[in-house]
Parts: C-alpha cells; sequence; structure tokens
C-alpha cells in the first residue's frame, strides 16, 4: 500500500530521519522528520500552471504547532489552535528566507509549504527541523527548487561551539544562532549573543555550515531514491531578448539621469518619471504574449545600472562611499509623559521610540508549545504606511513587523538588567516615521536611548546597523547603511547590532546562491566600524543610563515575608491584599516565595501598603506601646486591634490605674486606644495595658517611674 522511503543518521546528540511515501502522498513533496522525539511532516505544494501577469516568485510558508505535539489542550474558549502565535509567524519567516532565492528565476506559480509539528521531546526545537524538513519536501517534489539546503542550531559556552544545543543549554551559553546555506555557502543567518566577537560568530557561523553538511547528503540519498520528475518552467517568449535590448535603448540614460538624485524623494519621482517615459515610447509595439514582462525588464534594467555604477566608480546612489554611514542625529525625553523616549535620525530613516515601565501584572503571558512562562521584556515595531510616503490598509502587524520587531528585541535582551536588579516590566514601541533602509537597525539605537532615558539599568548602548553587498562574479562591493533601494536591488541584507564590546544580533538574509566566509569577515569588520561611529552619535543624546527611573514611572519596592506569613497577608478569600489595594492604590505581587513587589505611582500611598502589609508579617514587641482600636469588650477585659491583624486582652485591672467596676465605664467598641504589650501566655496570646500608657500623651508611665 505504501512505497516508503527512509533515511536516517546519527547528529549531533540524536538521531535525524526522514521518511517519505506514507503520510500527505498528494502533496507534490512530504516528508515526516524526526530528530530525538520531536516531529514534523512539512509538505510542498506548487499550482499546476503560473500566476499570469506578476513578476515575483508567489511562495507562501506555513509553520504550525498543534497543542496535542506536547500532550496538551488548547487554553481559551474555542480549545483549538486559532490565529499563529509569534513563535510560528517567526519559525515561517525563518524556513521562507534561505529557500526563496533557490527557485528558478521564472518559475510563477503559486507553491505553499505546510509545516505542522506532530511531537515535541521539549529538547530539540522544531525550527531546525522543519527547515531539513521543508528543504527535503521540495528536493524530491519535482519543483525547480536549487536546493537543497541545510540547516543548524549553534550554541557557544566555554569556548566551546555546540550543535543543536538544548533549550536548556542555550539558555546557560552565550549564543543561539541559526544557520542555513546550501553546499557552497550560507543563505541565512538569525542569532542572539551575549556581546561576542566577530571572530567568534563568524566561527559559529563556519561551524554550523561544516556541521549540516551530513543533512545535505542525507536529502540528496532521500531524492535519489523518492524524486519526482522535474517539472518544466515555462520558458520566455519568443521575442523576449529583443524586448530587453530595445528597453535598456530607450531608458538606460533616463534611469541613469534619474538614479542620479541623492535625495530619496526627488529620485522616486524622476525614477517614476522614466519608467513611465519607457512605457510610453513602447506604445503598443510589444507583443500581448510579453506585455506582462514589461516592468521585471525595467526592474532588471535598474538593478544593472545601479549595481554598475557601484562596482565601476565606488559612489553609491546618494554619493556616498562604501564605508560611508548617513548623517545621525539622537535626541531623548521627546515627549512629556512618557516614562521614556527617543527619536533617532540616521538619514532618511527615523524611528521614535517611546518606553513604559510596568510591575509583574503587566508581563506577557506566553502560552508556548514546550510550557507556559512569563516575559517581563516587550519590543512592538510598527511601519505605517505614511513612512514611505504612501497610503494604506493598517491593521494587526504582519510578517514583517514581527520580524523586525524580534530582531531588535534579541539586539536589546543580553543587555537587559535581570529582575533582582530591575523589578520592572518594560514595553518598547518603536514608531518608524520615516524609512528608507534599516529601519529595525533604527529601532534598535531608538530602544536603547529611550531605555537609557527611561533609567533602565542597561550595562552599555546598543546600535545596529545594515550591511549590502553587490556581487558580479568575482567582483563585489560591500555598503554600510544600505539605503531602500540598494536592499532591493542588491545580493544580501546584512544586519549587525551590538554594543563597543561585541556582538548581540546578526542576521543575514543572501539573495544569490551563498555568500563566503571572506566576503562575510569583511562586512562583519566594516559593520563593527560603523556600529562604534553610531554609538559615539549616540552618546552625543544620552552616554548612559540616568541614575533613576522616570517621576512618571511607579515606584516599586521589594521586600520578602516568612513563607508561613503569606496567608495572613492574602487574607480568607484574598479579603485582605484586596483591601489593602483598594485602600491605597498599589499593585502588589506576591511570590510562593515570600518575595512581594508593591508598586505605585504616588510613593506615599505605596509606603502605605508597604507599612500596612509589613504590620501584618511582623511581631509585636515587649514593652512597646502601640495605637489600637477596641473591637471587643467583655466582663473581664477589651480586647484591641493593635498590629495589623493582631489583636490583644486588656484585662480590666489594666484599663486605669484605679480599679475598675465595669468595662464599659472606661472603653467601648470602636474606642482608638493607646496600649502596651506586658506579655505573652502559654498559647502566645498577647497581653495588653492601657493603664501604664498616658491615653493623651503615649508616654511609657513606666518608664516616667523607673527614671
Amino acid at each position: 500500500m505504501f512505497n516508503v522511503v527512509r533515511k536516517e543518521m546519527q547528529w549531533g546528540n540524536a538521531k535525524l530521519v526522514l521518511e517519505t511515501g506514507k503520510i500527505a502522498r498528494q502533496a507534490d513533496g512530504a516528508v515526516k522528520v524526526t530528530y530525538g522525539e520531536t516531529v514534523v511532516l512539512c509538505t510542498a505544494v506548487g499550482a499546476k500552471q503560473p500566476r499570469p501577469d506578476v513578476d515575483f516568485f508567489p511562495l507562501t510558508v506555513n509553520y504550525q504547532e498543534k497543542a496535542f505535539a506536547a500532550g496538551k489542550i488548547p487554553g481559551g474558549f474555542f480549545k483549538r489552535e486559532g490565529r499563529p502565535s509569534e513563535k510560528e509567524t517567526l519559525v515561517s519567516r525563518l524556513i521562507d528566507r534561505p529557500i526563496r532565492p533557490l527557485f528558478h528565476p521564472q518559475y510563477r506559480n503559486d507553491t505553499q509549504i505546510v509545516c505542522t509539528v506532530l511531537s515535541h521531546d521539549m529538547e530539540n526545537d522544531p525550527d531546525i527541523v522543519s527547515m531539513i524538513g521543508t528543504s527535503a519536501a521540495l528536493t524530491i517534489s519535482g519543483l525547480p527548487f536549487l536546493g537543497p539546503i541545510g540547516a543548524a542550531r549553534v550554541g557557544y559556552k566555554d569556548g566551546e561551539y555546540l550543535l543543536n544545543p538544548s533549550s536548556e543549554a542555550i539558555k546557560e551559553g552565550d549564543l543561539d544562532l541559526v544557520v542555513a546555506g546550501t553546499r557552497d555557502g550560507v543563505m541565512m543567518v538569525e542569532s542572539e549573543a551575549s556581546e561576542l566577537s566577530e571572530e567568534i560568530m563568524l566561527g559559529a557561523v563556519k561551524f554550523g555550515h561544516e556541521q549540516f553538511q551530513s543533512v545535505l547528503d542525507l536529502i540528496i540519498d532521500l531524492a535519489e531514491e523518492a524524486a519526482k520528475e522535474p517539472r518544466d518552467v515555462a520558458e520566455l517568449p519568443e521575442g523576449y531578448d529583443a524586448l530587453v535590448e530595445k528597453i535598456a535603448g530607450l531608458g538606460t540614460e533616463g534611469l541613469t539621469a534619474a538614479y542620479a538624485n541623492v535625495v530619496k524623494q526627488e529620485r522616486s519621482a524622476a525614477v517614476s518619471a522614466a519608467k513611465a517615459a519607457i512605457v510610453e515610447k513602447l506604445g503598443d509595439e510589444v507583443p500581448d504574449e510579453l506585455k506582462g514582462k514589461v516592468s521585471s525588464i525595467i526592474k532588471d534594467l535598474e538593478k544593472d545600472i545601479v549595481r554598475g555604477a557601484i562596482l565601476k566608480t565606488g559612489k553609491r546612489i546618494d554619493g556616498r562611499t562604501g564605508a560611508d554611514v548617513r548623517p545621525i542625529l539622537g535626541e531623548v525625553s521627546v515627549l512629556p509623559r512618557s516614562h521614556g523616549s527617543s527619536l533617532f535620525t540616521r538619514g532618511e530613516t527615523q524611528a521614535l521610540a517611546v518606553v513604559t515601565l510596568g510591575t509583574g501584572q503587566d508581563e506577557q503571558i506566553v502560552d508556548a508549545l514546550d510550557g507556559e512562562y512569563r516575559e517581563s521584556f516587550m519590543l512592538h515595531y510598527n511601519f505605517p504606511p505614511y513612512s514611505v510616503g504612501e497610503a494604506g490598509r493598517m491593521g494587526s502587524p504582519g510578517r514583517r513587523e514581527i520580524g523586525h520587531g524580534k530582531l531588535a528585541w534579541r539586539a536589546l535582551h543580553p543587555l537587559m538588567p535581570g529582575k533582582d536588579a530591575f523589578p520592572y516590566t518594560t514595553r518598547i514601541v518603536s514608531e518608524v516615521t520615516e524609512s528608507n533602509g534599516s529601519s529595525s537597525m533604527a529601532t534598535v539605537c531608538a530602544s536603547s536611548l529611550a531605555m537609557m532615558d527611561a533609567g533602565v539599568p542597561l550595562a552599555r548602548p546598543v546600535a545596529g546597523i545594515a550591511m549590502g553587498l553587490i556581487k558580479e562574479e568575482e567582483d563585489f562591493a560591500v555598503l554600510s547603511d544600505i539605503m531602500g533601494d540598494e536592499d532591493h536591488l542588491g545580493d544580501m541584507d546584512f544586519k549587525v547590532a551590538g554594543t563597543e564590546n561585541g556582538i548581540t544580533s546578526l542576521q543575514m538574509d543572501i539573495k544569490i546562491t551563498s555568500v563566503t566566509p571572506e566576503i562575510m569577515q569583511i562586512a562583519l569588520k566594516q559593520a563593527r566600524d560603523g556600529r562604534l561611529h553610531i554609538l559615539g552619535e549616540m552618546a552625543k543624546a544620552l552616554p548612559e543610563a540616568r541614575g533613576e527611573v522616570s517621576g512618571n514611572a511607579p515606584t516599586i519596592t521589594q521586600f520578602s515575608i516568612p513563607k508561613d506569613k503569606i496567608r495572613d497577608v492574602i487574607g480568607s478569600g484574598g479579603k485582605v491584599i484586596r483591601e489593602i489595594c483598594e485602600e491605597t492604590g498599589a499593585k502588589v505581587d506576591i511570590e510562593d516565595d515570600g518575595s512581594i513587589t508593591v508598586a505605585h505611582t504616588d510613593g506615599a500611598k505605596g509606603k502605605q501598603a508597604v507599612d500596612w502589609i509589613k504590620s501584618i508579617v511582623a511581631e509585636p514587641e515587649l514593652n512597646h506601646i502601640y495605637d489600637g482600636k477596641v473591637v471587643k469588650a467583655v466582663d473581664f477585659g477589651a480586647f484591641v486591634n493593635f498590629f495589623g491583624a493582631r489583636d490583644g486582652l486588656v484585662h480590666i485591672s489594666e484599663l486605669a490605674p484605679e480599679r475598675v467596676k465595669q468595662v464599659s465605664d472606661i472603653v467601648k467598641e470602636g474606642d482608638q486606644v493607646k496600649v502596651k504589650v506586658i506579655g505573652f501566655d502559654d498559647r502566645g496570646k498577647i497581653k495588653l495595658s492601657m493603664k501604664r500608657v498616658d491615653q493623651e500623651t503615649g508616654a511609657d508611665l513606666e518608664a516616667g517611674e523607673a527614671e
């Protein structure tokens, strides 16, 4: 019934198994990948016919985690998986980025990759498994994919690189790096690091590339037995080459002149006019079968003009050399009521970052496949259409916004102080108000300044820079601080963020088949020079974090109480803690170990809540005088609440210096009195006295007598 093909090998600390022919047989390619006890089903399907009149490759990647993979039932009302989580969106992008450049350039068929996590062993992250499975599914599918690719996760601890470390090992180490590529070179890198040097980062990339070579061999072995016949890709229509030459003749001069404008708005207008002139000159001479190719031919002509000029002259569109960074201006405290804010402008790219400080109650609860956890550091990136001078739809964040926000988060996360040193929940919102190249790196710079403005004790400022590459055969140029046009028309998007001490995040995407370690080494060195320059410009606005948090932020007090006192602070059904919060307006968090955090925007109210809690858990001291309230009068004395929830008995003989016939002659319920602790009985009950205290002044009469 099934024609199963199975290949396996030992890879790192677990066995890697590729299997096809049993599940999802109607897909063009379907591979079940097992690594350890993590299992992912990866499928690839391409439409039979190309999409008409499109000049791009319509590829969709969907990575989905099923709760049953971890033996869980989804939370929420509907009890089924819903919209993609942040993790699912990020992994979908992770899979997409290295495979997209490897499809045949003329392939225009709708293509969908679906990776479904079927089992998760809590040790081996399904993202690497999904990337390998996608590569295998595409390789056997018959689709025009120029792979396969391999992928690996690399950790670094105690001077050694680790292959596919567990989640726990990643937390304990200094690096979390994912690398993917072909036999010849690297296609994609995504990482977070603890201020590591360029040499260590480059070594990690090389290590990962070496380690997944055996995975490529395994995929090829599978394909030799299971691959389908390759599909034919539609050939270019007759007359295509002649049309290319004609458009080059009509438009080269105009587009060259248009790209000579150094100001983005003027350049964009001139380029649009030059393109319109080409179309107008062509008129109705273009055959119907070639009309859909005109825009892509003009785009290729633009690419040749811009790239050729850079390689020949060393000058870029805006007149800079390869290593030049555009003018930078950093400003802080730009918003009066925010806890911290900054405006970072680099050339025609600008980000407004705003920091809000909250308490433990503001932490984000993440229900992940490997368990629920709380996140106290959040960074949200927004890219409104006006930032590029366009009118467009605005709604929930897309994949690009989530991806760019996570990249900036990774760059800053290694420098964030621990909860012990800084008990706040920190949320950053980056509004990209202008964009012409690397708004994600502008977000890193703006967010660093805004946090320092808010008084977040960052160990060091963080800056980021985007690098580009123009490569024609053996000739190449590495570009610092790339603009939007250089990103679209170049061969590499290489983003590096970090401090003066080292790299905290590195992301690389390649649009050609691969990039060599030599080019990466040059790019990393040039990026370091650019990063240090940007840090110097940022220091002009604010060199280090302010000594205290903003006055608009809540004041947080932390202290501990004995575990056996937690119940007293919370009270029956939460009555006591609720009363404290309602009376003072404070936010109170109580941990199982007795740690208490009290937050309030009003310092006096916060202190009142702290004193209230401490009075509940503290023990009354012998011979101390306290203010109290009579809560009950009985024949033999009065019960007085004097120490939080503590009551004590004032015996009738201790009510007044003279003999008292009836308790009601001296006190009644509700009276405010002053009492002295005079002893504790065998059962721990507290003995109080009123007659030994001056009820007017609160003076200790016994102390006066002793003197």
